[in-house]
């Protein structure tokens, strides 16, 4: 049985990733499975260098604010503030610290200048953007920015008689930032606005927006740059997606936090099917976002089950989108030490590699009707493979210690 795990093994090399694919997908999706260990995202910048140049794949979309995602962009691709001020300003979660983060950042800029300091034409720029909401575990943002930005944009270039509203109007409905923002929301529906008749009319003024934008599409086209519309329909997705996110704050319904994980992913969702639309691009976030097999969790006791963003996407994209799992075997300065020798992370730990891709349909073939254990996490922020699901990926990155950060 070894033997035929260490046939599927490879090093961790985009060449050996591609290599399991059919054809170069739009969006190759690498998932990790916990947050915070630089030894996963200098991992991840490596791949996206050796896809920069081997492949030609031009964007890296990781899972943070979209809207925050567009301060690292427009630095990366024009130089706009400072490095200590993008790290600050244009990742969420908490990991602009995080020094993998910033060397991916540092090192995006640097290959846009190039060395003779002659910056890279538009077409070969490096793009960075993040997909996710703007949301934080414990509330989400006002719809504020979203909204007034797109208003903004459609104000300056379209006529007046079109709109529905003025920036007045919005500022009114959306009131104090902090109504939208109480953390005590998620846990009491009640404290949230998101069902206020306010909310309801911001709800349809959005719409009202969106729909605009669509139809103003080929004046708006030539009338600005095809970024800032792009930026618009951003905009737009996430000032409805935020509204859809607050109504189900609000909700007393049994089916609530399902509904919530499922706006977040679906939210997710839109935004990568934008980055696909640009070209080809690598995206990082949870396996839990990514895998095409149905998602689950616990939250507060209650069991959840809801489609990834990867799992929507899929369904869009078919061989354009590729997604590769990430293992681990140990990470001690967490309690997570060896895997049991009858899971799937117990078998990858006995191969010789440190770190190595693994072709999974091949490793589920040769597993055959042998399905391994569940792996049981001590750490609830581990997510250990599902075996159940093994051949859903194309391939697995597993790394077999991980250091402490």
């Amino acid at each position: 049985m070894l033997t035929d795990i260490e046939d599927t093994a490879h090093a961790v090399e985009a060449a050996a990733v591609m290599r399991l694919l059919p054809a170069r997908p739009r969006l190759l999706a690498l998932g990790e499975p916990t947050h915070g260990e630089d030894a996963l995202l200098d991992l991840r910048n490596e791949l996206f260098r050796q896809l920069v140049e081997q492949e030609g794949y031009r964007t890296i979309a990781i899972e943070s604010d979209c809207m925050m995602g567009l301060v690292v962009d427009d630095y990366v691709t024009s130089g706009t503030g400072t490095l200590d001020e993008v790290m600050e300003q244009g990742i969420s979660h908490g990991w602009g610290t995080s020094a993998a983060n910033r060397e991916l950042v540092r090192w995006m800029r640097a290959y846009n200048v190039r060395a003779d300091n002659d910056g890279r034409p538009a077409s070969e720029r490096l793009r960075f953007a993040g997909f996710d909401g703007p949301l934080e575990i414990t509330h989400a943002a006002s719809p504020r920015q979203a909204l007034t930005a797109l208003h903004g944009y459609l104000a300056d270039r379209v006529d007046a008689d079109l709109l529905l509203c003025t920036a007045d109007t919005l500022d009114r409905l959306l009131g104090a930032d902090d109504r939208w923002t109480d953390p005590a929301a998620m846990m009491d529906p009640s404290r949230s606005t998101g069902q206020s008749a306010e909310a309801g009319q911001l709800r349809l003024l959005a719409d009202d927006l969106v729909a605009l934008l669509d139809a103003q599409t080929p004046h708006l086209i030539t009338a600005t740059s095809r970024d800032d519309w792009d930026r618009a329909r951003l905009y737009g997705r996430t000032a409805l997606g935020l509204l859809r996110y607050h109504y189900w704050m609000a909700a007393t319904s049994p089916a609530r936090m399902t509904r919530l994980v499922g706006v977040r992913d679906q939210m997710m969702a839109h935004n990568l099917l934008a980055v696909a639309a640009r070209g080809p691009a690598l995206i990082h976030a949870h396996n839990s976002h990514l895998q095409r097999a149905k998602s689950t969790m616990r939250m507060g006791g209650i069991p959840l089950e809801w489609w990834s963003a990867g799992a929507l996407v899929s369904t869009q994209l078919g061989e354009g989108y590729a997604f590769v799992a990430t293992a681990l075997g140990t990470i001690r300065h967490q309690g997570v030490d060896t895997p049991p020798p009858d899971t799937v992370e117990g078998l990858l730990y006995a191969l010789p590699e440190d770190r190595c891709v693994i072709d999974a349909p091949r490793l589920a073939a040769a597993l055959g009707d042998t399905r391994p254990a569940p792996r049981v996490s001590p750490w609830f922020g581990y997510s250990p493979l599902d075996p159940a699901h093994l051949a859903d990926s194309d391939g697995i990155v597993f790394v077999k210690d991980v250091p402490q950060s």
